[in-house]
């Protein structure tokens, strides 16, 4: 690794979230550029259930389904909360305008699914999972797709890693940067590979910086973290692409 790649708080992540819609960029076209990153970084085929629950973690998921569908890739959407942002309302009715197909989650509904997308809950997320949440993550986790978490593996700590149940993932599409907690010790149990998607976020501060093992020896830096074998050093580059959707 030539370069660090940086390594942040889920609070520095929201801070640097919040100054560069104010500043730089909208939100929309933020969730848009994630939804793209998860796009460029998976093959899509076969039954593909996008899982959403409410908030811009949903939203994501929802821009997901609207890219699929320009794209001519039949998907369905598997929703656990109606409570959506702006935002995420606008993909939510564009993907609808669109005909992709959502269903309510209940017991049995990703069986025969080849791509599972997880965005169910984001890095926010702190605790214990609840009902119907714990059932969605444990069919998820049994149903023998191929996961992608988006942003974080739905049920984990996104600063330590810490989970009761958490979503197994094949891929963790992290966006903007990458968040502590995917990188702590217990994060390896869940994570078979990370890559971040670079949407075009300002950090609002710098905190630590994911180094090879040897350079974090030779330095004694405090803020430098050896990098995981599971993290993909080359990102997803998607920061100055604009939506298409009007």
């Amino acid at each position: 690794m030539e370069t660090y790649i940086d390594c942040i708080s889920v609070e520095n992540m929201r801070e640097s979230d919040r100054l560069t819609i104010e500043r730089y960029v909208t939100g929309r076209t933020l969730m848009y550029r994630a939804a793209l990153g998860v796009y460029r970084a998976v093959s899509w085929h076969g039954d593909i259930a996008i899982a959403v629950g409410g908030g811009n973690n949903g939203g994501d998921g929802y821009a997901l389904a609207c890219i699929l569908a320009n794209e001519n890739i039949p998907c369905r959407i598997v929703t656990l909360s109606e409570k959506l942002t702006d935002d995420s309302t606008f993909f939510a009715e564009k993907a609808n305008a669109l005909g992709v197909p959502k269903e309510t989650y209940t017991t049995g509904i990703f069986k025969k699914t080849d791509i599972m997308v997880d965005c169910l809950l984001g890095t926010g997320f702190r605790g214990s999972l609840r009902e119907p949440w714990l059932s969605a993550v444990r069919e998820i986790n049994a149903c023998g797709a191929y996961v992608v978490s988006v942003d974080i593996n739905s049920g984990m700590n996104g600063d330590t890693s810490e989970a009761e149940t958490a979503v197994v993932s094949d891929i963790t599409v992290t966006i903007g940067y990458v968040k502590c907690g995917l990188v702590a010790e217990n994060a390896a149990k869940y994570i078979k590979k990370l890559v971040v998607a670079d949407i075009g976020i300002v950090l609002a501060k710098q905190e630590f910086k994911l180094c090879p093992e040897t350079v974090c020896r030779e330095k004694n830096d405090d803020t430098m973290i050896p990098a995981p074998a599971y993290l993909q050093l080359e990102g997803i580059d998607v920061s100055g692409e604009e939506m298409c959707f009007d």
